[in-house]
């Protein structure tokens, strides 16, 4: 059996869904995993991985191919802190303040015939800080299953939010594979 490390920030808007049992096909950036990563797992979790795959950057010649025996999604406490966007501070330096209670103003194109396309960027910057040593499994049926997550509404538009607050955040899945002869 092999142990591969999948990334969350790479598998939430590409990669193709996998359940228990589906075979896979993996590129392999690594079999010795960063540092960052022991950071975040601890040593004994840790020693558990033997690859990580990443299929953004390039073609890896290096491949776990097989079929999947567990999926383990992977959280740790987050410390997640908003303080508002002040010009050069998360803001370009030659942006006006808005009044409280005004958006930043669109940003975008005229695409003409009375169609713009543009987003207002948050009222925040949001810092993230992982809290040591909070790092769990939960199992899970498989990656990238549920596809209406994307659905949710953004808090941001409806509530003010605190300027700091704990939660769990997914970091990624361990993949634990029988590879093919």
């Amino acid at each position: 059996m092999t142990r591969v490390w999948l990334t969350e920030w790479e598998w939430a808007c590409c990669g193709d869904a996998f359940a228990i049992g589906d075979g896979v096909d993996f590129g392999i950036e690594t079999r010795t995993p960063p540092a960052g990563l022991a950071d975040m797992l601890g040593p004994e979790l840790m020693a558990t991985v033997d690859a990580m795959e990443s299929h953004h950057e390039e073609e890896f010649t290096d491949r776990v191919r097989g079929r999947v025996l567990a999926v383990h999604a992977v959280t740790q406490d987050v410390i997640e802190r908003r303080s508002l966007r002040r010009p050069g501070h998360g803001a370009p330096p030659e942006s006006i303040m808005p009044a409280d209670g005004d958006e930043w103003p669109k940003v975008g194109r005229d695409l003409g015939n009375g169609t713009f396309l543009g987003t207002s960027p948050s009222r925040y910057m949001i810092e993230i800080v992982p809290v040591a040593n909070t790092a769990m499994l939960a199992p899970a049926q498989g990656v990238r299953l549920r596809i209406d997550e994307d659905a949710e509404p953004d808090v941001e538009e409806f509530a003010v939010l605190p300027p700091e607050q704990h939660r769990r955040s997914l970091e990624g899945w361990l993949v634990d594979v029988q590879e093919y002869p």
